[in-house]
């Protein structure tokens, strides 16, 4: 047997395992019929080749030849489908599709005669070589044109393509390239250019580089077809080696480890399937929380909005009444009317951490910076929350930096929500002491350090409290009102600005130091 021959035969087979399996992973789906009928041709044209270079008369090989051809007719045809299916372009290029089908249905129905191949003559070293038709010219150029014409697709494709669909394209244009380049050596001898046919070797890499693809890639769920083709050569090769033996101990052993490798193929296979099956489970459950995911997102956002505005204005309203617009209020009236106007504070700053949270999750805030001088916003920040820190006999310090820092690209509102939730906490967690601000320049940084002597943070909730609805205990035991949802967002904030924040404690009781460092660029 030649190495043509060999081959030719090594592609039939992974041409027909390949093309069943992949069918039978989903037989609903146009993109598996398609590429089984493209690995059917392959493996026509392939068996024809095998059989052609084994053929010891000229009227065998003339036959075989014909075969061989059938495979070769369509193999173009079929893989432009296959293409057109995998780019969803079948409705776009269904003219092309039908024109490829009715004229290359019409070369195979001639094929078999003397008009397609006429002979068969020795050339090179094959002892057989066929000689080219009337036809055999036609269809050559349309050949070329539709593999020249899937290339072109490909090509198209991947520059609008992003993701794995473009590594997918990637690697499918290499393949194509590679495989019908070594298609193409096999028509020069036809017409007595002496160059030696390399189709057979490049076909077998074609087809490795697309089940790379597919298994690699996800392109089709692939795993379970190469594992099982990989087990059934091997098996198949130990099968022939035990049933010629050349005594009963060789008989016995050969024998013994084609079963023993059956189980453990079963196995391998088995456990293969359960892999896929856990990860499109895992992918399935993926879907459902991103939809989960969304629809809270668009229900926080709607929610919010509605709650916006009867917010506002039952705070202009409570105003009016507090500063006595509808008659002057007793002192047993003005503290209820107090802790109202308080209390709806509270809803709108919840409402607003929600509508940033719902923002920031579908990435429509906008961030705006201009240069501003920092000590600016924390100094006016200090002045509006010290009433708040006096009121629970807390102190409340800026300390400035000896130099003026330069003014810095910041987002006004988004860095002052920052600064003013950080100090805000600091004084609703603190029993005693105060809270204190500092402000100095580290290299190209500038830092912002505000310290307090609260109930503090331990290691075990320090690792959650910059995530979303997560709260310190010790938060969560001194007020209730908060959801855990403002340091998310200040966390969020302050990257939009390519700065970093933390926090630090001692411990339970010994108070926090949150950092934020927001780089020094004009």
């Amino acid at each position: 047997m030649t190495f043509y021959a060999l081959s030719a035969l090594i592609n039939t087979i992974a041409s027909i395992f390949l093309g069943f399996f992949i069918y039978f992973q989903d037989r609903r789906k146009l993109i598996h019929k398609t590429f089984a009928l493209f690995c059917l041709a392959v493996a026509i044209w392939s068996y024809g080749y095998f059989m052609w270079q084994i053929s010891t008369s000229a009227q065998t090989a003339l036959f075989w030849l014909h075969i061989l051809m059938t495979g070769a007719i369509f193999i173009p045809l079929f893989y432009i489908h296959f293409l057109l299916a995998f780019l969803d372009k079948i409705k776009e290029k269904k003219k092309i599709l039908i024109f490829g089908y009715i004229i290359l249905s019409f070369f195979f129905l001639l094929n078999f005669s003397p008009w397609f191949i006429s002979g068969v003559k020795p050339k090179l070293d094959f002892a057989f070589w066929p000689n080219a038709g009337i036809l055999f010219h036609p269809f050559l150029v349309i050949w070329f044109f539709y593999v020249i014409y899937a290339i072109y697709l490909l090509i198209k494709e991947y520059g609008k393509a992003a993701g794995v669909k473009k590594i997918q394209i990637q690697y499918i244009l290499m393949g194509t390239i590679i495989g019908y380049l070594g298609g193409a050596t096999n028509y020069p001898l036809w017409y007595g250019i002496p160059i030696l046919p390399i189709g057979n070797w490049t076909a077998a890499v074609y087809l490795s580089i697309v089940a790379y693809a597919i298994t690699r890639y996800r392109f089709m769920n692939i795993k379970v077809v190469l594992t099982e083709l990989l087990v059934v050569v091997i098996g198949f090769v130990l099968l022939v080696e035990a049933i010629i033996p050349e005594n009963l101990t060789e008989f016995l052993f050969r024998g013994g480890l084609f079963l023993f490798f059956c189980i453990i193929g079963y196995l391998l296979i088995k456990s293969v399937m359960l892999e896929i099956r856990r990860r499109t489970e895992l992918q399935r459950l993926y879907q459902e929380v991103n939809k989960l995911s969304k629809a809270k997102s668009e229900f926080i956002s709607i929610a919010s909005h509605q709650l916006r505005t009867p917010l506002t204005a039952i705070k202009g309203y409570i105003s009016m009444v507090i500063e006595g617009a509808y008659g002057k209020l007793s002192e047993k009236q003005a503290r209820p009317m107090e802790n109202v106007y308080q209390s709806n504070e509270r809803l709108i700053k919840l409402v607003n951490d929600l509508l940033n949270l719902s923002r920031l999750e579908a990435g429509k805030i906008e961030f705006k910076p201009e240069p501003i001088l920092l000590e600016n916003i924390i100094s006016n920040i200090v002045e509006e929350l010290k009433i708040n820190a006096e009121k629970k006999g807390l102190y409340i310090k800026m300390l400035k930096p000896p130099a003026s820092l330069p003014k810095l690209m910041i987002d006004r509102d988004k860095l002052r929500q920052v600064i003013l939730n950080i100090i805000d906490n600091a004084i609703k967690y603190t029993q005693a002491g105060g809270i204190t601000i500092a402000l100095k320049q580290l290299d190209s940084w500038a830092r912002i350090t505000i310290s307090d002597t609260g109930e503090g943070i331990t290691k075990e909730e320090m690792g959650g409290l910059f995530q979303t609805f997560t709260r310190a205990g010790a938060g969560a035991n001194l007020n209730s009102e908060g959801a855990g949802i403002g340091l998310y967002v200040a966390k969020k904030f302050v990257e939009m600005h390519k700065g970093k924040i933390w926090a630090e404690s001692k411990g339970r009781g010994k108070g926090s130091t949150f950092y934020i460092e927001l780089p020094m660029i004009l």
